[in-house]
């Protein structure tokens, strides 16, 4: 999704939320994604950054800390899939 000049993975413009799985493609250009950081940090965003192994070894984990960053962020109760 785009975010000024820059992508994200994933993207939540209501909570300002950016969600990145990083693979080894972000070992080769750290300085990019600082740069990335810096400037959807300066625009409201929050990122949560979450390696491959985490998402492929630890998904329940992974879904539980979004859950609670956006419980955080988002005063009322959050909507159940299913849309109930």
């Amino acid at each position: 999704m785009p975010v000024g000049p820059y992508f994200a993975d994933f993207l939540c413009r209501e909570f300002k939320l950016i969600i990145e799985l990083d693979g080894e493609s972000h070992d080769f250009r750290p300085a990019h994604d600082a740069q990335r950081t810096e400037y959807c940090g300066a625009h409201g965003y929050q990122i949560l950054r979450f390696s491959n192994a985490d998402v492929m070894g630890n998904l329940e984990g992974v879904v539980t800390h979004i859950k609670t960053t956006l419980a955080k962020a988002h005063p009322r109760p959050l909507p159940q899939a299913g849309g109930e």
